[in-house]
């Protein structure tokens, strides 16, 4: 059994922590985020740390206190560095670009996709065969990065579609003579 909310959550430099009620905020230079903690397990900032500890001994108490403590961990982290998810395109004439608010992803339909970007999320395209997604909410960039990715999943014969730069496409052999 994992024993996550045992660890606290370092405070770095340059990020403020408020507790108001259930409600833990955290500004950073990437911007603010908030998470309504749970009854069954409480939240205390001391000595630049916050610390997740349960109500009681409870089997809901117990996953809530692993599971705030990982939440909280992921708004200070979101809020001083940020997270990025990287995706690769894979296909001839498949390509994409930033259009001012919007992403234009040009995927082998008869029409061109194109995405709107939300106003928390910056995505930027190097090159136009990679999308680089960055926020400060960890939920919203795997989000916004799942969605643009479903509009043509990388397939296994040929390796054509949207994957993610970790990602490894299984290869199937094909049709044989």
């Amino acid at each position: 059994m994992s024993r996550v909310g045992k660890n606290p959550v370092a405070i770095p430099s340059g990020v403020n922590i408020d507790l108001a009620g259930n409600t833990l905020t955290a500004k950073g230079k990437l911007g603010t985020l908030q998470i309504v903690v749970s009854n069954e397990v409480t939240a205390s900032v001391e000595d630049g740390k916050v610390w997740v500890r349960p109500k009681s001994e409870t089997k809901r108490a117990r996953t809530l206190w692993g599971t705030t403590r990982a939440l909280v961990n992921n708004m200070v982290q979101g809020v001083s560095a940020g997270f990025t998810v990287n995706l690769e395109i894979n296909g001839v004439g498949y390509r994409a670009a930033v259009q001012g608010k919007n992403l234009n992803l040009q995927l082998g339909f008869s029409h061109d996709v194109a995405y709107p970007i939300p106003e928390d999320v910056k995505i930027v395209c190097e090159k136009p065969t990679s999308i680089s997604i960055t926020g400060a909410s960890r939920q919203r960039v795997g989000q916004i990065a799942a969605e643009i990715r479903s509009y043509r999943p990388p397939e296994p014969y040929k390796g054509k579609g949207i994957k993610y730069d970790y990602e490894k496409i299984r290869r199937k052999e094909g049709k044989k003579k």
